[in-house]
């Protein structure tokens, strides 16, 4: 009996121990109506879900991410708009602009990221184009593509509808990933309601609301942690949504384009569950820290982080990152602590997920062993060079004394001869 005890304590004790480091699977991923999803991580770039996230499709008012982001980049939200004649005149959604109206960037900004007011669209990308249309969509394109987005076309700056006006899932998170970066996109994002006063055109106040139910408290697709997103719908483009969101300081982005079905709130909740619940942000080295050492047989050069670098771990990975260099000889470079040296790869389970800038924590002097060795050649050469030169000299030298002396000699014999000939001249002329 005492013996059955025993071994059933053993036993729960086993159990116990053993529920200390279980390990949770990953959540099987949700299912969504749009036709290209993405989720992504913010911090790392990583995607950590995705439905066609290539595929391009008409993205309607989630366009005005990326005019927004332009705004920001490129103006002061206190300076003044003088709105034109073509954006009171514009399709679509409008807050009532009038031509000739002066208003701030802020406002327009709010009417443009609230209630997707068309008008503010367009009255912005003049005022950021220099009263071009043209050169602010070329602005556009150019910085999507600076973004990575490499399969988006943009053809204005609201998503009203055209056939060559496309972006598709992972382009459009990669947009919202830098424009959530600036705070003073969440400020306004994050804002319920926001009244434009009156000016010289209106003597009414407008008040914009914001349309983006995941920070609605009062919404049933309210969503904590929610710091801003954007709707569009067309009737040929369908509906679409970008939205981010943080938990503690991971945060992640969901995008949803050409969605026939509407339910983009409730999946993109799913989405960021998902995303949260199944992955974590770790911190794999700080700026400064020791990263790895690289050796020779005379050099030891200890490589640091230039930079935090963040990786995003699945929750039921056991598996840490290994930083792998590249086959470079440091010998043949010179540089000071500090310096960049090089980008080292991160793997994870064998693949990449990152790159590491690693900057030098010692100071360093070439010792380019093909230059010492082309200066020896070339000091020997030198030598040998001088060397031979002073023997030619030398026996050039010698040679000349040699032709003397026979010149000498010559000349002494030819005098002998001619002397020898006159006496006998004179005998023979003698009676």
């Amino acid at each position: 009996m005492k013996k059955i005890i025993t071994l059933t304590i053993l036993l729960l004790l086993l159990v116990s121990y053993g529920n200390q480091y279980k390990v949770y699977a990953l959540q099987k991923p949700p299912s969504v109506s749009a036709d290209s999803a993405v989720v992504l991580d913010a911090t790392t770039g990583e995607v950590l879900y995705s439905k066609n996230p290539d595929s391009a499709y008409p993205p309607a008012s989630t366009t005005k991410i990326m005019t927004a982001l332009l705004v920001l980049e490129n103006t002061n939200l206190n300076s003044e708009v003088t709105v034109g004649k073509n954006p009171p005149n514009v399709d679509g959604t409008r807050v009532g602009l009038i031509e000739g109206e002066k208003l701030t960037v802020r406002d327009l900004l709010y009417g443009l990221l609230l209630a997707s007011d068309n008008d503010c669209a367009e009255a912005l990308a003049e005022y950021v184009g220099n009263g071009s249309m043209g050169k602010f969509v070329d602005m556009m394109n150019d910085r999507a593509l600076e973004l990575g987005a490499n399969h988006t076309h943009f053809v204005n700056p609201s998503g009203l509808f055209n056939k060559d006006h496309k972006t598709s899932a992972k382009d459009l998170a990669l947009i919202m990933e830098k424009l959530s970066a600036n705070p003073e996109y969440s400020k306004i994002a994050t804002t319920l309601s926001y009244t434009i006063k009156p000016t010289n055109k209106s003597k009414a106040s407008r008040t914009v609301w914001n349309e983006n139910r995941l920070v609605q408290k009062t919404s049933r697709y309210y969503y904590e942690g929610a710091i801003g997103g954007k709707t569009g719908y067309t009737i040929q483009s369908l509906h679409s949504y970008v939205a981010s969101a943080v938990r503690g300081d991971h945060k992640l982005i969901v995008s949803l384009v050409h969605d026939k079905n509407k339910t983009f709130f409730p999946d993109s909740i799913a989405l960021f569950n998902y995303g949260f619940n199944n992955f974590k942000l770790e911190k794999l080295y700080s700026k400064g820290d020791l990263v790895t050492t690289y050796k020779d047989e005379k050099l030891f050069v200890p490589l640091k982080a230039e930079s935090d670098f963040y990786y995003t771990k699945p929750i039921d990975s056991t598996s840490n990152p290994k930083v792998v260099l590249k086959n470079t000889n440091l010998n043949l470079k010179s540089f000071n602590k500090g310096d960049f040296i090089e980008n080292a790869n991160v793997l994870l389970n064998g693949k990449n997920i990152g790159t590491i800038k690693l900057a030098s924590g010692i100071t360093h002097e070439s010792k380019n062993l093909l230059s010492e060795k082309l200066d020896k050649t070339l000091n020997i050469n030198i030598t040998y060079s001088i060397l031979g030169m002073a023997i030619i000299f030398i026996g050039g030298i010698i040679f000349l004394i040699k032709k003397r002396a026979w010149l000498k000699d010559k000349l002494k014999t030819y005098n002998d001869i001619k002397v020898f000939s006159l006496s006998l001249l004179l005998i023979l002329a003698c009676p």
